[in-house]
């Protein structure tokens, strides 16, 4: 059954806390794609369609995404203690549970896995990626920036893993999934198709957060990507608000100033203490439509709110 669930990660800049404003604004469609697919949290949040396409230009999280679609199984068993299996996890991290049991969630196995671990496969590169980034401060996946950041108040627990694992392999049934420079799936996307696009912000320090991440004339190079597609294709892209954003995509039909609370939850000991557990902020950002968001066209689509990222 095709249901609303949470994305399987912790991502900076995700729309988690933003999903219903954008539900609200999505059209009726048959192809979906999301060029920078990052956390994937409005696809895991709406219904799936005839076709359905995710895209990041990270190989890394291109890969977990695949492992959780084709291998969902070999995924749980790498995050679990198997004493038989030569994992090479150091018994000494391990030694509190049994096998079968669920590895758990220690700053120890985050530095570990962070600072020795050396996947030999796809699986072993997948599971090491799923463990740092749910153990991770906002999911932060890009390792001069990587600090432990796991709490058993605001985080998924180890224990529910392998059953969201299992849900998100379903979710992921059909989807094409592919680690390609946005230009090439924006330009082959198919006529008519409807594209959520959520690239990094215009002005922020996203090399601090990311693996990959854009420079402004990739930014330029989207925006004149969007404009010669405009006219075949569905267009909502999320930005951050800033004068620039509103010069460079003025030709949109619709633009609307969005805000929305969000949550820094301090579960990790790293270095910026000025940020209290549980600050909320708020989110600010444009959303750029080249369609008119008539209530009668809109796609139905609902956010799921009940479990902890």
């Amino acid at each position: 059954m095709d249901i609303a669930i949470n994305s399987p990660f912790r991502y900076a800049g995700g729309k988690f806390y933003a999903r219903k404003l954008i539900l609200a604004h999505i059209p009726k469609h048959s192809v979906y794609i999301e060029p920078f697919a990052g956390g994937g949290s409005i696809f895991f949040a709406k219904s799936k369609v005839l076709q359905n396409h995710l895209n990041d230009k990270d190989e890394d999280l291109i890969n977990v995404y695949k492992i959780i679609r084709d291998y969902p199984e070999k995924l749980v068993s790498f995050l679990q203690k198997n004493s038989e299996k030569k994992n090479r996890i150091p018994s000494s991290l391990t030694r509190s549970i049994s096998d079968g049991e669920p590895l758990p969630a220690t700053k120890e196995l985050h530095a570990f896995f962070k600072n020795h671990y050396i996947p030999n496969n796809g699986i072993e590169r997948a599971g090491r990626w799923f463990y740092l980034n749910r153990t991770s401060y906002s999911g932060i996946m890009n390792f001069k920036n990587m600090y432990w950041g796991y709490g058993d108040k605001y985080s998924m627990t180890p224990k529910n893993w392998p059953s969201h694992i299992f849900r998100t392999s379903e979710k992921l049934q059909g989807v094409e999934l592919t680690s390609e420079d946005f230009e090439i799936i924006i330009d082959n996307a198919p006529q008519g198709a409807f594209l959520f696009i959520d690239p990094p912000y215009f002005n922020a320090d996203q090399d601090k957060f990311y693996q990959c991440f854009f420079t402004q004339e990739d930014h330029y190079r989207l925006m004149r990507c969007l404009y010669r597609n405009q006219g075949r294709l569905k267009l909502f892209v999320t930005y951050d608000n800033t004068p620039e954003i509103y010069e460079m995509y003025s030709w949109m039909a619709e633009i609307h100033s969005k805000e929305w609370n969000y949550c820094i939850q301090r579960t990790d000991d790293q270095k910026y203490h000025s940020v209290r557990k549980g600050t909320r902020y708020k989110g600010r950002e444009l959303f750029l439509l080249n369609y008119h968001s008539d209530p009668m066209e809109l796609f139905r689509a609902e956010a799921v709110t009940s479990e902890k990222r």
